[in-house]
């Protein structure tokens, strides 16, 4: 099993799967695997896809995304690392997706919130309203994406895979740019110790080997310590993490005295509302949102 698993990390890699789809992925086919009694995939077909896939709607009452991802992971193990074509699977018991309407926060609770947070967590969740950032997208943000002279970030690779620009509000404008400088002498720091490195995506490191180190590349909000790839082995300073600031948002929500099932991704969702209030037309705002 270990050795399946391993060309299976080596195949996403080489396709430029993120970390997180890759550990996902593996995680699903480990499972999968161990359901059935570490019987070897290839000796296995649709009927126990299905079975486990069932298993993981009845017994297990995932959620629909949940399993959707362990589909995904399935089909990437057959048709892309063995080579198998799986007849079309139509038995299988598919965990029901939920109808809900997104939370929204009215904009004296966007506020109320934002008044609870400080620092950079502070910059970073008015930039999920202000701009309507993902979290993630928020976090893996570089210093080229920002574009000061037109008051526009460059989101880079977003969810499916898309580029697209959205606004920079005036407002976020000098704290971004002293957060950039603090960023910058970190940057300096870590160069003068043989450090200075950040990951760069598909393959770039080996086109232009001395991009890594330009202060362009690094990142908006990096980790406050220097970590080793867990791809490349090598010590690099990374993005700060999502659960600082998950968390960070959560207890500013508290704080705030709303009682309401928010979270980061909820500033998204006020963001895409407040522009139609505004006045914007929907597409407008789809296109700002990536959608």
């Amino acid at each position: 099993m270990a050795k399946l698993l391993d060309q299976a990390r080596q195949l996403m890699r080489t396709r430029h799967y993120s970390l997180r789809t890759e550990e996902s992925y593996v995680r699903w086919m480990k499972e999968y695997i161990i359901f059935h009694g570490k019987r070897h995939p290839a000796t296995l077909g649709a009927a126990e896809v299905s079975a486990f896939l069932s298993y993981l709607a009845t017994n297990r009452n995932v959620a629909a995304s949940t399993q959707q991802q362990a589909t995904a992971a399935l089909i990437f193990l057959y048709r892309d690392l063995l080579n198998i074509e799986l007849p079309w699977l139509n038995h299988i018991e598919r965990a029901k997706k939920p109808q809900r309407l997104p939370v929204v926060f009215t904009k004296d609770e966007a506020h109320a919130v934002l008044s609870h947070l400080s620092g950079r967590k502070w910059l970073m969740a008015s930039l999920l309203y202000g701009a309507g950032l993902r979290l993630m997208e928020c976090l893996r943000l570089r210093v080229k994406d920002i574009d000061f002279a037109y008051c526009q970030i460059i989101v880079r690779d977003g969810k499916g895979a898309k580029d697209r620009i959205t606004l920079l509000p005036d407002l976020l404008v000098e704290p971004l740019k002293r957060q950039i400088a603090r960023v910058q002498a970190v940057h300096e720091i870590d160069l003068r110790e043989g450090f200075g490195s950040v990951y760069l995506p598909y393959a770039l490191e080996r086109k232009y080997p001395s991009a890594s180190k330009t202060f362009a590349w690094q990142y908006v909000f990096p980790a406050s310590k220097r970590s080793v790839d867990p791809r490349s082995g090598m010590v690099r300073r990374h993005h700060a993490t999502e659960t600082a600031l998950q968390k960070a948002i959560k207890n500013a929500i508290c704080t705030a005295g709303i009682n309401k099932h928010a979270s980061c991704h909820t500033f998204r969702h006020s963001f895409a509302t407040h522009l139609l209030e505004a006045g914007y037309d929907i597409r407008t705002v789809q296109e700002q949102l990536g959608h």
